[in-house]
């Protein structure tokens, strides 16, 4: 975690060291909890920086006073918080209110050493200020640090205990519904399992944004993807098991369905708990995208040392990264073109490799300490070798996906397996059943290419899910072709195809998004994390699951919102051009400005039938988060405009003005309850609309923000955390008597509210 830059002194660098030791001791994953503490590392850190001051004027003085009382008071009311939550969570209390105690001290601590605003001396009566006790305060803003992160981790305890909770809610439920026999007895408890995994999905969906990990965040996004399309499969495998109880294909057909839900439902608590069942730890598959990265730096790394590492590693790494490329070379689907180019590539790698190692024993036998000419070319060949091979196998891999992918296009394989089940032709099925099967075997086979050469490891993630998805969805949609067959006249088993062939057809849709991913990623075009979608939230009336289904908008209506999405889709390149030409990316105004932009670009798709919204439901559900997320930069630039001078205030504070209410409106419309086509249709236009409002707005605040951050070059580092720290803050709209005892549904949002209104002065 950074703190903000301050002084170079000596002091500096203490407190620095103790806000990272308090961190050490408690491993931080989630940015909830990391953003909460960054503002007061970087402002406990200027606030001791005072006492580094040769000049002492009244106002310095007063204002270090104001710092110290304002942080005693939010820590007291912060205290506050975390012992109503202590009380609910009896596991927790005495962990909790330790941590809350040593809060309060620390506090009080800070609040004694910065009363120095009546002394013109302070020295000289014998008191400890914070201009006397270095050592104290340094430990003071120890103990504070150490303490609120402790309070904070704590909380997030408790986020991990409600999932916990809630999948097994799921599981018992899905226990429940594994037993039953009558249909009657299954629409209830499926109507509960409804409810519980929408739950589920809320609460694990706040947990994946929230965690720090991008790694992490895939292996739960692919896991709850699962768990939503499984959910329907599990309605109809039920049903026509319950139909057909005697059944073989039937039973079979259900039983995948939910081992696979419960996999899944394991995969999520392994993320969430951060553990593994028994101790395992599972070795990812070798992707060669990652190695030869690796290869070449440790080539690039002999122009600072020659001695890094022994000819003998570097050979090693060499031959294991062409081994790899067997799978493309050895794989039936690769071209013979394609194999011929990766063959001679991997020939001339190690041509260059041999000739590098020749020039480098030299180099050493020299013992000059400068890289020679012949190094430098040697090293030079050798790094475009390979990035030469990876070319030829990224072009292997995503030419042999884009030709599937149009191939399969037409979906003839299930269409046809649908009619003969549907007439009960058993040749028929079993000539399309082993169809689908070649058409299993070479997309997985298309995955697996896909994975060597993906470019991040989220992506890599995607690459091992959409091969899983098909390695299984493919023999689920052959027992349930077989059960329509045995039973053609049956609309439970029809419907049960339906669903399957369903979900294929979705996960070929989602490869196509991962393709594009992969080449934007290759060819260095924005390559955003896929933010995934979560369960529509539940209605008064959710126990008629057919009534919450979202519908999907029609050639007619696409063709009507073409004009609209495309000016959307102008508006999001020109935004992203913009957050490209900051130095800083971590920069908060412009990591909010690629989320919402890519958030938009999603929503464009939509409107010509694309990407990875599918319903209405998805496109609203986007654009109520992406209206959230319009109200937080709101925030973050008004926290910047209190940073400037007040003849550059106005423009920005104009373009704010005009942010928020366009946010608000589209929040209310998102959530507005609609009925009807024409209603669903109106309701759509007016989402895009208010996007392109808020898109054309952060097109005008980008360029001007970047403008205003290098004319005034505060660098400050505030700008490190979306919670603004800064005078006149302390003031909260919250009633503080209302809180005690009550925590919301997270617990640990009320935590963030009052640490982010610790409020201190920056130095100036």
């Amino acid at each position: 975690m950074a703190t903000s830059p301050c002084s170079s002194s000596s002091v500096s660098s203490s407190s620095s060291s103790a806000a990272l030791g308090a961190e050490a001791a408690l491993e931080i994953r989630t940015r909830s909890v990391e953003q909460t503490l960054v503002p007061l590392v970087s402002q406990i850190t200027t606030l001791i920086n005072h006492k580094d001051k040769l000049k002492r004027s009244d106002k310095t003085l007063q204002a270090i006073q104001r710092v110290g009382q304002a942080v005693n008071l939010a820590v007291g009311r912060f205290v506050k918080v975390g012992e109503a939550i202590a009380n609910e969570n009896r596991e927790l209390k005495e962990e909790m209110s330790i941590a809350c105690i040593e809060a309060k001290r620390a506090g009080e601590t800070i609040a004694q050493l910065t009363d120095v605003a009546n002394l013109d001396h302070p020295e000289s009566d014998g008191r400890i200020t914070i201009f006397t006790d270095k050592t104290g305060v340094v430990k003071a803003a120890r103990l504070l640090l150490s303490s609120v992160t402790k309070v904070l981790v704590l909380a997030d305890r408790i986020v991990i205990k409600q999932i916990i909770a809630s999948r097994n809610k799921v599981l018992a439920t899905m226990e429940q519904l594994e037993k039953v026999n009558s249909f009657q007895e299954f629409v209830q408890i499926f109507s509960q399992f409804g409810n519980e995994m929408v739950e589920f999905a809320h609460l694990t969906g706040d947990r994946q944004n929230d965690l720090k990990d991008e790694t992490k965040k895939a292996r739960m996004a692919a896991a709850r993807a699962v768990l939503e399309k499984c959910t329907m499969m599990l309605l109809t495998a039920s049903k026509t098991c319950l139909r057909h109880p005697d059944c073989e294909s039937a039973r079979l057909n259900k039983e995948g369905v939910f081992h696979r839900m419960r996999l899944s439902l394991e995969q999520v608590i392994e993320i969430v708990t951060d553990s593994r069942p028994s101790g395992e730890n599972e070795m990812p598959p070798m992707c060669i995208y990652a190695s030869i990265k690796e290869f070449k730096n440790k080539v690039e790394g002999l122009r600072e040392n020659l001695y890094v590492l022994s000819k003998e590693n570097l050979s090693t790494m060499l031959e294991l990264i062409l081994e790899h490329t067997e799978d493309f070379t050895d794989s039936a689907y690769t071209s013979h073109e394609h194999r011929e180019r990766i063959l001679e590539q991997s020939k001339q790698a190690k041509v260059e490799l041999e000739q590098l190692v020749s020039v480098w024993m030299q180099a050493q036998n020299q013992k000059t300490k400068d890289i020679t000419e012949d190094l430098e070319i040697s090293i030079l060949k050798m790094c475009q070798c390979m990035n030469e091979l990876r070319r030829e196998l990224h072009h292997a891999a995503t030419s042999l996906t884009a030709d599937l992918l149009r191939y399969h296009a037409d979906h003839m394989v299930l269409n046809s397996l649908k009619v003969s089940g549907a007439e009960g032709n058993l040749e028929a099925v079993a000539e399309y059943t082993c169809k689908l099967s070649e058409q299993k075997e070479q997309l997985v086979e298309t995955c697996r290419l896909l994975r060597h050469v993906s470019g991040t490891e989220p992506l890599e993630i995607t690459c091992i899910h959409a091969e899983d998805t098909f390695q299984v969805t493919g023999p689920q949609i052959i027992s349930a072709a077989e059960t329509l067959t045995l039973h053609r006249s049956s609309k439970i088993a029809k419907e049960n195809l339906d669903v399957f062939c369903e979900a294929w057809e979705s996960q070929l849709s989602d490869m196509s998004m991962l393709l594009k991913e992969i080449n934007d990623v290759f060819e260095g075009r924005r390559g955003e994390k896929r933010a995934y979608l979560s369960l529509p939230r539940p209605g008064k009336h959710n126990a008629n699951l057919k009534a919450l289904k979202p519908v999907k908008l029609d050639s007619e209506e696409q063709a009507k919102l073409g004009k609209l999405g495309l000016e959307l889709h102008l508006l999001t390149s020109d935004v992203d051009s913009e957050t490209e030409k900051w130095q800083d990316q971590e920069n908060e105004i412009v990591s909010y400005g690629r989320s919402i932009s890519s958030m938009a670009h999603s929503m464009y798709l939509f409107t010509r039938g694309e990407g990875l919204l599918k319903t209405t439901q998805d496109l609203f559900h986007q654009a109520e988060v992406f209206a959230t997320e319009g109200i937080k930069l709101a925030s973050v630039l008004t926290a910047f405009s209190n940073q400037l001078e007040d003849d550059h205030k106005p423009l920005l504070l104009l373009e704010i003005d005009k942010l928020i209410p366009v946010c608000q409106q589209l929040q209310i419309t998102a959530k507005t309850t609609v009925q009807g086509k024409n209603a669903t249709f109106t309701k759509v236009d007016t989402c895009i609309r208010k996007t392109k409002g808020v898109m054309t707005i952060l097109s005008q605040v980008l360029p001007l923000s970047y403008k205003l951050l290098r004319k005034c070059a505060t660098g400050n580092g505030w700008l490190r955390s979306p919670y603004p720290w800064r005078e006149n803050s302390l003031q909260t709209n919250t009633n503080e008597g209302s809180m005690e005892g009550k925590t919301d549904a997270f617990g640990i949002k009320y935590l963030e509210h009052h640490v982010a209104n610790l409020t201190f002065l920056e130095s100036k």
